[in-house]
């Protein structure tokens, strides 16, 4: 069981944060980015199965900035509740609160980001713009990367889709895997959107278990 913490930014802003502490000493820390349903019961779960691997876990609230204590549901009308917060965010302001994240984890040692959906697409631009800080970082099914595929991700990324995603079309997946050849894009053959969501109808494990497990190791190889 984790607990609700909070995060001062560099700007002085606030934000509350779920962190999930490993048994013993912790072999490095991992930032877990939200979808656009908030920081609900399954990413809390994602947290917690980071410091079950013995990674110190934190997901911080990033909707905390425009409305505090969101959760919604998977249907119609939360992906609209969802959509309608994530997309009114600014990435500048998105970043600061990202950051705040990454620094409070960085007291268990090196730092990897892991996110999916919205996060996903965080997970990238976090590569590129807080490099200096992430030791690796892996994203899920991100559908907004385009307006970012000019910056250049510095720190290890590895990127997750599906082909079935009607919302990510393959040739938006190449688009990005030519863009970089340097990031490790891979394709799940018959996975959705959302496909590592358990609480999800496109819910896809094996999928899932094979994501999973390559960032298993993306993150023992750059983080410990």
């Amino acid at each position: 069981m984790g607990s609700t913490i909070n995060l001062t930014t560099s700007t002085g802003s606030t934000l509350s944060a779920y962190r999930a502490e490993p048994e013993g000493q912790p072999r490095g820390a991992v930032v877990v980015i939200q979808e656009i349903f908030g920081v609900n019961s399954h990413i809390r779960s994602v947290a917690d199965g980071y410091a079950a691997q013995g990674y110190l876990a934190i997901a911080p609230a990033l909707f905390d900035r425009v409305q505090t204590g969101v959760e919604v549901g998977y249907d119609a009308e939360g992906i609209e509740i969802g959509k309608n917060i994530a997309f009114a965010m600014e990435m500048d302001d998105v970043m600061v609160d990202v950051e705040a994240a990454v620094d409070a984890a960085s007291e268990a040692g090196k730092v990897g980001i892991v996110g999916y959906c919205w996060g996903g697409s965080i997970c990238y631009v976090a590569a590129a713009r807080l490099a200096d800080k992430l030791s690796a970082s892996s994203g899920y099914y991100g559908g907004q990367i385009a307006p970012f595929l000019s910056e250049r991700p510095e720190a290890p990324l590895m990127l997750h889709f599906g082909d079935l995603d009607a919302g990510i079309p393959l040739d938006k997946v190449e688009t990005i895997a030519a863009a970089w050849p340097h990031v490790n894009v891979y394709v799940y053959e018959g996975a959705d959107h959302g496909f590592n969501c358990d609480a999800r109808a496109s819910h896809n494990p094996a999928s899932a278990a094979v994501a999973l497990e390559r960032t298993l190791a993306h993150f023992a190889e750059h983080v410990g």
